[in-house]
């Protein structure tokens, strides 16, 4: 196999284990950071697709996607934080309800 091959299948497990992560847990935090393996899954991808290709096209995207999950990183842990402060759990059913 090419190292292009290897980078998009370890990409595409990354990002099946986000899904299945998100999908399974209940735990707020245990969510968003399985958001973050889903992006790391993508940014691998990226890298591979421009590998394949032979141009820097792949890991220039990478790069925008990379600064849009800095900045979604920090404002998904905010809303954690307030999230938490507010009713005292971490736990996704109990703000199935919320109201506006």
């Amino acid at each position: 196999m090419t190292t292009a091959t290897t980078l998009i299948i370890l990409g595409a497990a990354l990002f099946g284990i986000g899904v299945v992560g998100f999908l399974t847990r209940r735990n707020l935090i245990i969510m968003f950071l399985c958001t973050e393996v889903m992006f790391q899954g993508v940014l691998i991808n990226f890298v591979a697709m421009g590998l394949a290709r032979g141009n820097l096209q792949g890991q220039v995207f990478a790069l925008f996607v990379l600064v849009i999950a800095a900045v979604e990183a920090g404002l998904g842990l905010a809303i954690v934080v307030m999230l938490y402060r507010r009713r005292g759990t971490l736990d996704a059913e109990s703000w199935r309800g919320m109201r506006g």
